[in-house]
């Protein structure tokens, strides 16, 4: 079944008197538990595709479903309320909060959505132990490298049980290592919990990861193909 649905999705920036077609005319679908790579140029549209997925924007044309649902049509509120229960995000910079620990930075979207605490506790500690820092759980930001940061980020990410997780050049800031462990982490985590994942990245060692790549330019899917993927 599809998680995600675009149809003849267009999506503009103006500056001025200057317009420029981010995405032109894309229609793509990701299904449930697919882990999917986005590849191209910077400008390609890469990251507008992601805001579009992510139901951070809107498209100016076209149609973007969530498990069917038509999400164009949803208020901000709406959006983000649906982001809080069915997306989850990974960011290059990891964007954790600094003053929380990693226990209570994964714990957080769990707090926001009323998740009851003997859940809250039992899904944080699990999920920590998965990405490998059961050890670190006390640990704020700062004192944790950069891959550990990651891979708290990854932790949060599925708390909520998403429907998918967007990662937006999920390696940029960490050494080939670290970033191959992201990877892996990502990749079994998306086989053992059904959640698709769709990353971008230059990376072409990251794209060796993904199952199916999406390649674009010029705002528009070049190809669209699968692959076999580096083995978890």
């Amino acid at each position: 079944m599809d998680a995600i649905q675009l149809e003849h999705v267009t999506k503009l920036y103006r500056i001025g008197a200057t317009e420029t077609r981010a995405l032109n005319d894309v229609s793509l679908a990701i299904d449930e538990g697919e882990f999917t790579a986005l590849v191209g140029p910077s400008g390609s549209g890469k990251t507008t595709l992601l805001q579009l997925i992510g139901c951070l924007d809107k498209p100016d044309q076209g149609v973007v479903r969530l498990k069917g649902q038509d999400v164009t049509r949803y208020s901000a509120n709406q959006r983000a309320d649906l982001r809080r229960t069915s997306i989850g995000f990974v960011f290059q910079f990891f964007a954790l909060v600094p003053v929380l620990t990693a226990y209570e930075n994964v714990e957080l979207p769990l707090l926001l959505s009323g998740v009851k605490p003997t859940e809250r506790r039992e899904r944080v500690t699990e999920l920590l132990k998965a990405v490998g820092l059961q050890e670190r759980v006390k640990h704020r930001p700062d004192q944790l490298s950069g891959g550990e940061q990651q891979r708290v980020a990854i932790a949060r990410a599925l708390a909520p049980r998403p429907l998918l997780v967007l990662a937006d050049e999920p390696t940029a800031n960490l050494d080939t290592a670290n970033g191959q462990q992201a990877m892996e982490i990502m990749q079994r985590l998306n086989q053992e919990t059904g959640t698709a994942f769709v990353f971008a990245t230059h990376d072409p060692r990251v794209v060796a990861y993904a199952r199916r790549v999406i390649k674009l330019r010029d705002g528009g899917v070049v190809e669209d193909s699968v692959q076999q993927q580096v083995a978890a």
